[in-house]
């Protein structure tokens, strides 16, 4: 007989079951990037913004679940499969959630809410955290199921009350949340640290396809393979950023104590990790447009796609520097303030040029890094 495996409640490494639901979960950022392409407007970017708030809240909670569950077992693997299952539904509505597909996309919600709560019971730790989180969740199910079986006015409402509930109200009511149990979740930061990364990796992808997607085959010249290498620049650059501080996210997450640990990672990788989504969504659509036109001007929506989403992706970045005390977070705030003045060169003068403009201020901000030491105890 081989070894039993082991199947403490310790998260050690990623298992390959968690990197399985991190590329299920990225459907989400792929429909998003399309309804937001289509909606290039308020509506659409409100709609975006409800959405990914209430799917990543869901998503960074199966982070902290498996943090403290391992899917070692079996059964444990079958219920984040059935989580899965909820994900890829929701996904699928995305584009008619607050109309036609509402009530499918809440009844992917509700599934993925329960299969959350029933294998985060199972932690022997964070049982009283988990008792005080369940009402918040159940509730915004109900609140967007109620959305699904409405119509008029009242949709968006009750969808501005499900994210309300799910991630506001929790601080207002700190004695009767999760947030008064803090202490009782445990995170292990090298999990949690990778298992974050791994998903941005996944996500950065969608700016890949977006490079794939935007190319027309009838019109490859040197304008488009010039747009198609800048697009890949720059989606290394946002790699490269993002992971020059994962060290220093895990080294403050490992010096703190537990209670403080819980509210740092909620700081950085629920809240900053929220932000950083939606930059690169609104980048994915930028991409896609000039790539498909790299030699006339993008027009408004996709060029500040492109400024904006860099600009917040750099904004949360410096955020997840401040908060874990790293240091010069300047570079990340000037350098998104000179994204986003880029905007009018791709909205009326060329896409093209536009992206070179903002590749090359990212990639000047990554060489003026890479020779500044960085101070851990020092905050700018």
């Amino acid at each position: 007989m081989g070894t039993p495996i082991r199947d403490t409640d310790t998260a050690d490494r990623v298992t390959p079951v968690e990197l399985f639901f991190d590329v299920v979960f990225v459907l989400t950022i792929t429909q998003l990037s399309q309804l937001l392409e289509d909606e290039p407007d308020g509506t659409g970017l409100a709609h975006t913004v409800l959405i990914l708030a209430l799917l990543w809240y869901l998503y960074s909670g199966y982070a902290w679940l498996t943090n403290h569950v391992p899917p070692h077992r079996p059964a444990r693997k079958f219920l984040l499969f059935a989580g899965m299952a909820g994900f890829l539904l929701a996904a699928v509505a995305i584009p008619d959630a607050f109309a036609g597909s509402g009530l499918l996309f809440g009844l992917g919600y509700l599934i993925v809410v329960t299969v959350h709560l029933t294998l985060f019971s199972r932690s022997s730790t964070a049982r009283a955290g988990v008792r005080r989180l369940a009402p918040y969740n159940l509730g915004a199910a109900a609140l967007v199921i109620a959305a699904g079986l409405a119509s008029g006015p009242a949709v968006p409402a009750l969808w501005i009350a499900a994210v309300f509930t799910q991630a506001v109200l929790p601080y207002l009511l700190p004695r009767h949340s999760w947030i008064g149990a803090a202490a009782s979740f445990h995170i292990r930061p090298a999990h949690f640290v990778e298992r974050h990364g791994l998903l941005v990796i996944v996500a950065l992808g969608e700016t890949v396809v977006a490079i794939g997607v935007g190319v027309r085959p009838d019109n490859i010249g040197l304008a488009t393979a010039a747009a198609v290498v800048l697009a890949l620049a720059l989606s290394a650059a946002l790699w490269w950023t993002y992971f020059t501080d994962a060290p220093s996210k895990e080294t403050a997450l490992d010096h703190a104590d537990e209670a403080t640990r819980t509210r740092l990672a909620v700081r950085v990788y629920v809240l900053s990790h929220y932000l950083l989504l939606l930059g690169i969504i609104a980048t994915a659509t930028g991409l896609h447009a000039v790539v498909a036109h790299p030699d006339t001007p993008a027009g408004w929506p996709p060029a500040l796609g492109l400024a904006g989403g860099v600009a917040l992706f750099l904004i949360a970045v410096a955020d997840q520097r401040h908060a874990a005390g790293e240091g010069h977070t300047r570079s990340r705030l000037v350098t998104a303030a000179a994204v986003a003045a880029t905007a009018p060169v791709g909205a009326v003068v060329n896409a093209a040029l536009h992206l070179a403009l903002v590749t090359a201020l990212m990639t000047v901000m990554l060489l003026v890094d890479g020779h500044r030491p960085v101070n851990p105890a020092a905050r700018t």
